[in-house]
């Protein structure tokens, strides 16, 4: 049988997906801001966990989801016929998965819950199993079980929840699984089972343990269960499973009532509810809670808040809302409503990132939590159009990670100002790092007119490492703290805008032998990791090139407010070389190399704390020094041109010194990383843009899979990076990976070759909604692998750049200096039948409707902008043609609480 794909139901995003279980690796994100996560599959399998060291459930892998019997399993004994699965968790229903006659099941899901629907193949009994992270303070996931009779004769039901608890790190998984199980105390409540290990074994030593893991669950009314099946050992029997345990096939009486304790076993909230007899038509519903606490339960207030269908019901309500309003604040009406509603999944993934990191998810079962220094800025991005009023502090908190020789922590805590070095203390700098901070601040202050945020001041980030973690400093002891001091002890502060300074521009002179940025540990691509001593990133020295550039614009828009002069750390002023007596040619290695030694010698192992004041004009003049000299650079010794006539950018040398990309004896070699950001910062020419986009074509686009990272190198390079270990199509080696992809859309957008861009764009979509191929729900996944799968779903930073190019390159909605710019870059297809186009959006505190009337359905650069209205009132802008701006002004003054239209009519 050929399966069916997923399909919307109204407007809001919904979706259903029948015969669910013939789709290997669907899994669904549920949770909320007190730090519950939830993984949950079609047969109810998944994790819930709260942190890396407290996992309820078992983790698990993508892997696992097919291949362990542990589930939130529901059973129903069914007198005279026996044991049945709510969620088809028997070996009996797994058996007719292929049949022709087989149950009928369904998923449908929304913001952010999940049912599943099941019905009896033979007796008419149907299941229907909600689940969902309520909006709360507690760390809770409830599921609500509603059994209905729709058959001709009466049903006499015993229903068992049954949902195993782990109850402890993910480390025990494999390490000492058994010998944790024996710290296990198990409390049986009225309502259900409390697991509470006596102490807890993980990195952080053997500590006593308060963190309870319980499973609970109460009829519709708010009635208790009849008892409980506690231990796993007891509940399966001898020689049973949890996909056919004993308990429920021979429908056992419970083996434990309220106030037993137990001691030293695996634990399972096996939960026995009254034996209940449906007439025709007749339902009955099962309310259960998985909660992890800090402490035992106050078990009668977890019951009042959570134990009954009422409550249950209330709370599904208050979570629709939630997402509905938070996801509300975005939200894009074109000619395809169901790419409009596949991109409300989009806007909900980097709020997923913000909650979950990087883990904790089944395809992420590599990650431990908190999330890297990309992720912090990449995923702002979308935050900034979405949550605007956290962006602020989250930029300000996040400038105390970077360290006073341009390198910065890569790990981030929980917590603001929570950093370290790295997973287990390792000293690994990627050399992109630096520049991500600026990109994100830049849009915030485009965003907002914010400006005066440069000015604010931080700390720095101070750990044992220096010189970018070439070297350790003896002299410091972790009882210093981790914040940078000065020689007197004293904590050292330093305007964000240094900051930025200092990452871009040590970077400038941290070179290798052909002039570029050294590679370091790695750069965006993290599996570029084995070029550390003579790699070198082409593809981000564009990117730093651009920034220098940007920068020098910042300090003349500071000019612009009145600021004269800037203060810097005196040690920095080495830095701005061309405008002391320290000059280096910038064409001599070895005098950049040597200017930057002399820096670190002089931050190492303290600072003065003194500052010098810098004349903007001549800060920002040295800047676009540097920022010429590498382009210059780039465009004279890295523009490849190869036998068949293409023409492109390296972008990588490896670990020998060897140029990557060009002609190669096993065939062409070429990266989309080395293209997107010569493209994006205008290293590129508007000709070579052109011939760009021939090249990627001819030797990246694959019609099977979209446009690949790289093309295929052969061999497993051991000079440039493990990535090339993974098979060709896939992950970093040569698979469609959506980040770069859509930054490759956004670099052709930004240049005007806006038809390339929306078949980039439009490519993603295409690949991603194809069920038949991606075998995923609605969202932008990692990557897709060769076989045209959606990998690693809903945790991507990709997800942040497809919005914001969406909405500000697409519909050309933006910001400059806090003004409103419209500049739409729609092409035909992209508006209804009506011939109109439109986005909501946060900007200014309110909410915007922008909308793009083009009646004569023309093409982009066959529409000009004819005329602008506000709340349909003629409004004044300045600009004219494709561009047109508004005072934020005018957008502050209009009333919170409502949406404004604007409506562009081109012509």
């Amino acid at each position: 049988m050929k399966n069916r794909a997923w399909f919307f139901q109204g407007d809001e995003g919904e979706f259903a997906l029948e015969q669910p279980e013939r789709n290997t690796g669907l899994y669904f994100p549920l949770v909320n801001e007190a730090g519950m996560m939830s993984a949950i599959t079609p047969n109810l399998h998944g994790q819930v966990t709260s942190g890396h060291n407290t996992f309820l459930t078992e983790p698990v892998s993508v892997m696992d989801l097919h291949n362990s019997k542990a589930s939130r399993n529901f059973w129903v004994y069914i007198q005279g016929e026996g044991a049945w699965s709510v969620s088809g968790n028997s070996p009996r229903q797994q058996s007719e998965l292929y049949a022709e006659e087989k149950e009928a099941s369904s998923v449908e899901a929304g913001f952010l819950w999940h049912k599943v629907t099941r019905e009896h193949r033979t007796n008419g009994l149907k299941a229907e199993t909600i689940n969902f992270v309520p909006m709360t303070g507690d760390k809770v996931e409830l599921m609500k079980v509603t059994l209905t009779n729709q058959g001709a004769e009466p049903l006499t039901l015993t229903p068992t929840g049954a949902i195993p608890i782990y109850g402890r790190s993910a480390d025990d998984l494999r390490d000492h699984r058994h010998v944790t199980s024996l710290l296990h105390r198990l409390f049986v409540s009225e309502f259900g089972l409390e697991v509470q290990p006596a102490l807890s074994f993980d990195e952080r030593g053997h500590r006593v343990n308060k963190v309870t893991y319980s499973v609970l669950g109460a009829e519709a009314s708010g009635r208790a269960p009849i008892g409980l099946f506690p231990e796993t050992e007891s509940f399966i029997g001898e020689g049973g499973a949890l996909d056919w345990p004993e308990s429920v096939v021979a429908n056992a009486q419970p083996t434990a009532v309220a106030g037993d304790r137990l001691e030293g076993y695996e634990a399972i909230g096996a939960i026995r509810f009254n034996t209940v007899k449906l007439e025709p038509g007749q339902s009955a519903a099962y309310v259960m809670a998985m909660l992890i606490t800090d402490d035992r339960l106050d078990v009668s207030r977890i019951a009042a808040d959570y134990l009954s269908e009422q409550a249950f019901n209330t709370l599904l309500e208050q979570n629709q809302s939630y997402w509905q309003e938070k996801l509300g604040t975005l939200a894009f009406n074109s000619g395809d409503e169901s790419h409009d509603l596949w991109m409300k999944w989009v806007t909900l993934q980097p709020v997923l990132r913000r909650l979950y990191g990087n883990s904790f998810l089944p395809y992420h079962d590599y990650g431990r939590g908190g999330r890297g220094w990309r992720d912090l800025w990449q995923d702002c991005l979308a935050l900034m159009v979405m949550e605007p009023e956290e962006v602020r502090d989250l930029l300000l908190n996040n400038y105390a990670g970077v360290r006073i020789d341009g390198s910065n922590a890569t790990i981030i805590g929980s917590k603001p100002g929570e950093f370290v070095a790295d997973r287990n203390n390792i000293p690994r700098v990627w050399m992109d790092h630096g520049a991500w901070p600026l990109l994100t601040t830049l849009l915030y202050i485009h965003q907002s007119g914010d400006v005066e945020l440069l000015l604010q001041p931080q700390t720095y980030f101070r750990d044992l490492f220096v010189k970018r973690c070439k070297d350790r400093d003896a002299s410091w002891t972790p009882e210093q703290g981790n914040k940078l001091l000065t020689r007197d002890g004293q904590i050292y502060e330093g305007s964000l805008l240094e900051h930025i300074l200092l990452q871009n521009m040590t970077t400038f002179f941290h070179v290798g032998e052909h002039g570029n940025i050294l590679l370091e540990g790695a750069d965006w691509n993290d599996g570029l990791d084995m070029a550390a001593k003579r790699g070198e990133s082409v593809a981000f020295t564009a990117f730093y090139a651009s920034n220098l550039l940007e920068i020098s614009e910042l300090l003349l828009a500071l000019q612009a407010r009145g600021q004269e002069t800037i203060e810097i750390a005196e040690e920095m002023l080495v830095l701005f070389d061309t405008i002391t007596d320290e000059a280096v040619s910038y064409d001599r290695i070895s005098e950049k190399r040597s200017l930057l030694d002399r820096y670190y010698e002089r931050v190492v192992p303290s600072i003065s704390g003194k500052k010098v004041s810098l004349n903007i004009s001549e800060a920002a003049a040295d800047l676009k020094r540097k920022a010429a000299w590498l382009t210059d650079h780039l465009r004279r010794n890295e523009w490849i041109h190869n036998q068949e006539g293409h023409e492109w950018f390296n972008g990588y040398y490896n670990n020998d010194g060897e140029r990557v990309e060009g002609d190669h004896p096993e065939g062409v070699r070429m990266t989309l990383t080395g293209q997107v950001f010569p493209v994006m910062g205008g290293i590129a020419t508007d000709d070579q843009v052109g011939k760009i986009v021939r090249a990627v074509d001819r030797y990246l686009k694959d019609a099977s899979i979209g446009y690949r990272l790289n093309s295929r190198f052969g061999g497993i390079q051991q000079n440039l990076g493990r990535a090339f270990g993974f098979a060709f199509g896939h992950k970093e080696n040569g698979a469609m990976f959506s980040h770069m992809t859509v930054m490759y859309a956004n670099a052709l957008y930004k240049r005007g070759f806006v038809k390339e861009g929306y078949e980039v764009l439009n490519s993603i979509y295409i690949l991603s909604r194809d069920f038949e191929k991606s075998r995923m729900y609605p969202g932008v996944p990692e990557y897709i692998n060769e076989k045209g799968r959606g990998m690693y779903t809903y945790l991507t930073g990709s997800a942040s750049w497809l919005l914001l190019t969406q909405l500000t390159e697409v519909f050309g909605v933006k910001g400059h200096y806090g003004d409103l710019v419209l500049e739409p870059k729609l092409v035909a297809s992209q508006f209804d039948a009506s011939g109109r186009a439109a986005v909501e959006t946060l900007f200014a505190g309110v909410l915007l409707k922008v909308s793009y009337i083009n009646k004569n359905n023309a093409d982009y650069g066959d529409y000009k902008i004819g005329s602008v209205t506000l709340n349909r009132e003629a409004v004044h802008y300045e600009g004219a043609e494709g561009r047109v701006s508004i005072a934020r002004s005018l957008l502050a003054s209009l009333p919170a609480g409502q949406a404004h239209e604007i409506e562009v009519t081109l012509v």
